[in-house]
């Protein structure tokens, strides 16, 4: 028998169960906060994109969304983060704050039909009404901060960037909806931006923590006598340079300096991949730390590549280029937290597979196919298209791999 097989196998996720609810007959799905916004949100990126595709091509038009981009970029932006957030959140405060209580049972069900009623309410937003729309995302965004209050309260300031960031995001989204409204002159688009900057410190000081579990975890499972530590410097760094492009891009569109803080952006967050190279071990051979530093060499091509295109003056190429951040990074940091959450958190062991690296392999395929269209401007309308189909592929994956784990009870026997 191996080493390994000899050894046993402890998660370390599992000091957040000590506070688990007395609640009788929880159903599986609802046994933790990851489980049932998985299994909801894979189908809905499915149809959110593929709905886009057929809209953004000619294909399908929908009557009901007057301005289809605006909806597009929305949905991908705060409806997946509310999402996301909720899951990432309810799963990890109860570990990193023994004594946090984790959402279970009918408390869940209950936010997660908040979540449900934010998307319906944003889909007919011209049917409707804003007000309706701006009431349940932001009660939905309201709630995550309140339960995520033990992060900001905390004496030692651990985590409390996670929870600052979120309540900027509250103030964005409330600007935005204002702006939709007519109360505000700010365009909405431009807000939306403004967005995307705070979502990217978001996803980088939400992959610090996660890196530190998952690389561990993984390290330990293949007896690596090591320890990975992710340097708040490095993350810092790349935090900073993103706020600055964000803002300077709002105040400032046309000004070169935008271009050299692209790259100023883009080298930086590439910078936290050296976070990778251990002193006495070689990691970056194992698929998931290839997985993660992958997040890292999107969202750094994504600023790098704008700032060239603001640079040489080709200022229409910065939305094409924009897309290497979002569905690329942005993408495949939801995705890998899918996967890390989805297995360690039901009791199992980080696995990689044909199907991980698929779903991997296929977000990089449409990241390049939508990005690099300025290249390929006679072939734009299938490239459109094609992309957005590819991209749906990895979350059909997820649903064939991971549903029937999400819909049992822990492999290990232990509740959530």
């Amino acid at each position: 028998m191996s080493k390994t097989e000899e050894k046993p196998q402890v998660l370390h996720a599992t000091n957040h169960y000590l506070y688990y609810p007395d609640e009788k007959n929880i159903p599986p799905h609802l046994a933790y906060g990851f489980r049932p916004i998985f299994l909801l949100l894979a189908p809905y990126m499915i149809l959110s994109m593929l709905l886009w595709g057929l809209l953004w091509s000619g294909v399908l038009p929908i009557p009901f969304l007057d301005n289809i981009v605006l909806w597009h970029v929305y949905e991908m932006l705060f409806g997946i983060l509310t999402a996301g957030a909720l899951a990432f959140l309810s799963t990890g405060l109860p570990e990193l704050f023994p004594g946090t209580v984790p959402l279970v049972g009918k408390r869940l069900k209950y936010v997660v039909m908040l979540w449900i009623a934010g998307r319906v309410s944003f889909w007919f937003i011209d049917i409707t009404g804003v007000y309706l729309a701006a009431f349940f995302n932001l009660s939905m965004l309201g709630w995550i901060i309140w339960f995520a209050k033990n992060a900001v309260l905390d004496k030692l300031q651990r985590h409390a960037s996670l929870g600052y960031t979120l309540l900027a995001l509250f103030i964005i989204e409330a600007w935005f909806f204002a702006s939709v409204a007519g109360h505000a002159t700010t365009p909405a688009m431009d807000i939306l931006k403004v967005a995307l900057g705070a979502h990217v410190v978001l996803i980088l000081l939400a992959l610090r923590r996660v890196n530190m579990e998952a690389v561990n975890e993984l390290m330990e499972d293949k007896g690596i006598d090591d320890v990975y530590i992710a340097r708040p410097p490095l993350t810092n760094l790349a935090v900073f340079c993103v706020v600055v492009f964000s803002a300077v891009e709002f105040f400032y569109p046309l000004n070169s300096a935008l271009g050299w803080l692209g790259l100023a952006s883009g080298a930086a967050i590439l910078a936290i991949t050296g976070d990778y190279i251990l002193k006495d071990k070689v990691i970056l051979n194992q698929p998931y730390v290839i997985y993660l530093s992958l997040i890292f060499v999107m969202l750094a091509a994504g600023y790098a590549l704008m700032g060239l295109a603001i640079l040489g003056g080709e200022i229409a190429n910065i939305s094409h280029f924009r897309h290497f951040t979002t569905s690329g990074g942005y993408s495949l940091a939801y995705l890998m937290v899918m996967i890390i959450i989805g297995w360690i958190h039901t009791g199992r062991h980080l696995t990689s597979n044909i199907y991980t690296h698929s779903m991997i392999a296929l977000i990089v395929a449409a990241t390049l196919m939508r990005g690099l269209i300025p290249f390929y401007e006679e072939y734009a309308q299938q490239l459109y298209m094609y992309s957005s189909i590819v991209w749906t592929l990895p979350f059909m994956i997820y649903i064939k791999l991971f549903f029937g784990f999400l819909l049992v009870p822990r492999a290990d026997g232990i509740k959530g």
